[in-house]
């Protein structure tokens, strides 16, 4: 199909060349028929690729553009730090500055009044040798204040005009921080637009949303696969078993400050009359709130997971798991203890649909456990 798309471009070229018109016009032509053609292009791709393969590649670009605007973020606020600091020490300069220049004032105004040949006739006007010898060390005393108070004006100038610099310099810093900052949240909006567009396109194609349903039936069983390789691969290593979870129904604590908005169990679709099970929760949440273990237990995954975006699946003893997915940032990796009430990671919205959520499963063994029968203190809505 894009060989043909291509063969009309080329024709369409042709065609420009066959009537004798103005450079400019020609290549006006030309390139708005390339461009037509990669719209058309990328329509044929959008129907060839699948559409969870779409949906994958702009969850990791966000996630990558919400680091990119989290380090920018970071770094504007260092630079404004460092401009603060840099005008402190400004302003703590000319302080020192003008507090010098005021002392060089009055010791010039003494030199005029004592004329050219006051130090002299103070030092001849002595009446003994030893009132001679005092007077020569208290004018030699004065000599070399007047001489400091010209090496710390010096000194003072030079320390602001330096302070001045770094002032200058940690503006610019700042500004392309902050320019930056712009660049990335505008090009993490588009994106933002980009995925609410595509699953508005969804929405409005049965088919595609019917795909798109397999798809995430798909990753459902992908993830139960994996949980279930890692408990046989721990049936090896009984270290955590004896923990005591199985006897913690009703008593965890919920994972996040949140309600579940979407709840376990089956979901039935009304056009189709199809049955999906969802073996997991959905907790509504802000992004970049804290999400915690619920118990004691050893992190067997962290990482990106098709169709939940980054997850985290803690190992609590006696073939227990707990599986957290949506996250932003991840702060433990596989091997680490972690232990009741642990911050694990922020919350975010990789490979969610629907926006900011926590995922949230419990599982023994392969069976799926419905965490509101787990967690303590969970309103659902």
């Amino acid at each position: 199909m894009r060989r043909f798309v291509w063969v009309g471009v080329l024709l369409s070229a042709t065609a420009v060349h066959a009537a004798p018109k103005p450079v400019g016009s020609e290549l006006r032509e030309i390139r708005e028929a390339i461009e037509d053609s990669r719209v058309r292009v990328g329509g044929f791709e959008l129907q060839e690729r699948e559409l969870f393969d779409w949906l994958e590649e702009i969850h990791r670009r966000l996630d990558a553009l919400d680091r990119d605007v989290a380090a920018a973020r970071s770094e504007a606020a260092r630079a404004q730090a460092e401009l603060d600091r840099a005008e402190e020490r400004a302003a703590t300069a000319a302080i020192r500055l003008e507090q010098t220049r005021r002392a060089m004032s009055k010791r010039l105004v003494a030199l005029y009044k004592s004329g050219e040949m006051g130090p002299i006739h103070v030092l001849f006007s002595s009446t003994s040798p030893r009132e001679l010898m005092y007077r020569v060390s208290t004018l030699r005393s004065v000599l070399e204040y007047d001489a400091e108070l010209i090496d710390r004006f010096q000194r003072d100038q030079d320390e602001q005009r330096a302070a001045q610099r770094g002032a200058r310099e940690a503006t610019q810093r700042l500004s392309e921080a902050l320019a930056r900052l712009r660049t990335r949240s505008r090009e993490l909006a588009h994106e933002r637009e980009a995925k609410r567009a595509l699953l508005a396109v969804v929405r409005d194609d049965r088919a595609q949303e019917r795909a798109l349903l397999t798809e995430l039936e798909k990753a459902a069983r992908a993830l139960e696969e994996t949980v279930a390789a890692l408990g046989e691969k721990r049936d090896r290593d009984a270290s955590l078993d004896g923990s005591g979870f199985g006897e913690r129904r009703g008593s965890l604590p919920p994972p996040v400050y949140g309600r579940i908005s979407q709840a376990f169990g089956r979901v039935v679709d009304a056009e189709f009359l199809t049955q999906t099970f969802r073996k997991g929760v959905e907790f509504e949440i802000r992004g970049g709130e804290s999400v915690r273990v619920v118990a004691f237990g050893e992190v067997r995954y962290s990482g990106w997971f098709r169709g939940y975006g980054k997850i985290v699946i803690v190992d609590h003893g006696d073939r227990y798991f707990s599986v957290y997915g949506h996250l932003a940032d991840l702060f433990v990796e596989v091997g680490a203890a972690v232990r009741e009430g642990d911050t694990i990671a922020s919350s975010g919205e990789t490979g969610s649909l629907t926006g900011p959520s926590l995922y949230f499963e419990i599982r023994h063994g392969s069976e799926p456990q419905d965490p509101a029968d787990w967690l303590r203190d969970v309103a659902e809505g």
